[in-house]
This record gives structure tokens, C-alpha cells and sequence, in this order.
């Protein structure tokens, strides 16, 4: 079994693409810039794509590269906290252009082969801000609430092809995203989260792997929430 991983170097990504390789899943991971960071996981036995998923030519080369995938997961993305009207065409270009049209492009290139397979996973990685918003933070729950949309309607569209399409909304994970919380920002948020703890990148990767398995193959169209209780 073949799975492709975007955003493989860091945080949840790195975090399933070692889960899914410690199942016996053959792993490519693509990324961007990170390069010691993909060292590091091809030692591991990871193998690393360098790859714009912003860009729909790089995708289709990388995925000739790859070959055909069971599993895609689409986990790539960039945040951007500002007050929505000063946001730049720039930011919000890159935005989407990642959180979006990443996992189109992905998704657009992978699926002809999952279909004329009569299998394959789809699993796209949205946030707890895709289901309930976020003060601050309205293009990137706008992006990351399309991958909720894209994921219920394609789970309609391809189930009878044998593809199954989840999601995983995750809460607030200590990822290097959230490294630029202070110790009073983590404070107050712990406060609001029921099982009182950040999440661990480890937690989602959990949850991926359980909905690339064969235990969940009667599960699509889903958004698993993993956020410890915390609605935003």
C-alpha cells in the first residue's frame, strides 16, 4: 500500500507520515522549502518530493514520480491571522493557493487511478476553524471550511467508485504553527479546552491513520473532529 503525504516535514504531516510508514505503508511526503527536515525523514525511510502543491504542473510531476497512490492526504498549509480587510492579494493568493487549491490539485491528480482501481482514501486535514471560524482568522477558516465541503461532496461523488473521502479538524496542536503563542496565550487556552491540554501532532496522526485502515472502510464523508473538546 502507497500513501502520499503533503506537507510531510512538520507537525502533523511529519507525525502521519511516520505513523503511516510505521504500518507498513510505502510514504512519499512532498514539501516545499524545509530541506533538513526532509533529510531527516528520508533517513527514516520517508520518501521525499520537493513540490509546490500551489501548482497544479508541479503536482501532475511529482505525481508521475510517485506513481499511483492508495492513500492521499492532503495535510499542506499555511495560516494567516489578520483582520480580514487588511489582508494582501499576496496573502490571500498564497493562502489559497496552498490550503485550497493544494488539495485540488492533489486530489484532481490522484483520483483517476483510485478510480479505475476501485479504491483509494482521500483525507483531507481542515481545522476546528473550518467548522466554527475564528476571530482574525476568516480567510484561513475559509479555506480550511471548503476542504469540508470538498470532502462531503466528493465522498457523494466517488463512493460508488470505491474512494472514500474523510476529514480530520483538528483543534489546537503544538505545532510550529502555534509556536508564536505565549505562555498566556497557551494558558487561556488551556482554560478552554475540556480535556485541558494542546493537542499532539501524534493525536491527529492517529486519527488519519485510523481512516486510511481498512477499520474504517464503511467511514466517508466524515469530519472527525480531535480537539479536545474545543469549539473555537
Amino acid at each position: 500500500m502507497k500513501a502520499v503525504v503533503t506537507g510531510a516535514t512538520r507537525g502533523i504531516g511529519r507525525a502521519t507520515a511516520f505513523k503511516l510508514l510505521e504500518n507498513g505503508f510505502e510514504v512519499f511526503g512532498f514539501y516545499e522549502k524545509s530541506e533538513y527536515e526532509a533529510r531527516e525523514l528520508e533517513n527514516a525511510g520517508v520518501k521525499m518530493i520537493r513540490c509546490d502543491i500551489s501548482d497544479a504542473e508541479a503536482v501532475k510531476r511529482a505525481a508521475t514520480l510517485t506513481g499511483d497512490a492508495d492513500v492521499l492526504v492532503n495535510n499542506a498549509g499555511v495560516s494567516l491571522k489578520a483582520l480580514f480587510q487588511d489582508v494582501t492579494p499576496e496573502e490571500e493568493r498564497r493562502l489559497y493557493g496552498v490550503n485550497l487549491f493544494g488539495a485540488l490539485n492533489c486530489t484532481r491528480a490522484y483520483l483517476p487511478a483510485m478510480i479505475n482501481n476501485k479504491y483509494g482514501v482521500v483525507i483531507n486535514v481542515s481545522s476546528v476553524f473550518g467548522v466554527n471560524g475564528g476571530s482574525a482568522e476568516s480567510d484561513y477558516s475559509a479555506s480550511k471550511a471548503a476542504l469540508i465541503g470538498l470532502t462531503k461532496a466528493l465522498a457523494k461523488e466517488l463512493g460508488p467508485s470505491g474512494v472514500r473521502v474523510n476529514c480530520v479538524a483538528p483543534g489546537i496542536i503544538d505545532t510550529d504553527m502555534n509556536a508564536a503563542l505565549s505562555v498566556e496565550d497557551v494558558r487561556e487556552l488551556v482554560e478552554c479546552i475540556p480535556l485541558e491540554s494542546l493537542g499532539k501532532p501524534e493525536q491527529v496522526a492517529e486519527t488519519v491513520a485510523f481512516l486510511a485502515s481498512e477499520r474504517a472502510d464503511y467511514i466517508t464523508g466524515a469530519v472527525i473532529s480531535v480537539d479536545g473538546g474545543w469549539q473555537g
